[in-house]
């Protein structure tokens, strides 16, 4: 038993190893030549070593974010479009884009909440006299449930503030934003 018990983790280890890239053993290639029909085999040159990855580049202000107000002009841009496809199954962004699980998102900014043509809102929205701004939606994306009970919205919301001060910067920057 002991022996079966080496044994598997022996060839565990070495998968492991190879599917890392570690112990990657030289493969053979098999090459027809058509035009005399010689099948030939030659064994592949290995593979050269992987470079170091290289390290993160430093985020510079984005170039669409350049017109909004602090702090979402200094927002990571990539940062806020990975966070937003937390958002995309339920919400587009562009003009006259369509309403989905939740309403078009285009033109929010100043716009009264539960306005969206279209669409059909929850009772608890509604009845609410919220005009979006960016603060507004950075409340209710830490956790819509919270900042207005009763709302249909099932997200439970951004957690990290840097992921939603950059989501919002990116809704902000894509959807007509203007002071």
């Amino acid at each position: 038993m002991l022996f079966y018990k080496k044994s598997l983790f022996a060839v565990a280890s070495t998968l492991m190893l190879v599917a890392c890239g570690g112990g990657e053993a030289p493969s053979e290639t098999t090459s027809t030549n058509t035009a005399a029909s010689d099948t030939s085999t030659t064994a592949a040159t290995p593979a050269a070593p992987a470079t170091p990855a290289a390290a993160p580049a430093v985020t510079e202000p984005s170039e669409a974010f350049a017109a909004l107000p602090e702090p979402y002009k200094s927002a990571d841009y990539n940062r806020g479009r990975r966070t937003f496809k937390l958002c995309q199954s339920c919400h587009t962004l562009n003009e006259g884009g369509q309403n989905l699980v939740g309403p078009n998102l285009y033109g929010m900014f100043g716009r009264d909440i539960g306005a969206v043509e279209g669409f059909t809102y929850s009772k608890a929205v509604q009845e609410s006299d919220i005009v979006w701004t960016p603060e507004i939606l950075g409340e209710w994306l830490e956790s819509p449930r919270n900042f207005l009970p009763g709302n249909k919205m099932s997200f439970a919301g951004v957690r990290k503030p840097e992921d939603r001060t950059a989501v919002i910067a990116y809704i902000m920057a894509e959807t007509g934003y203007s002071e």
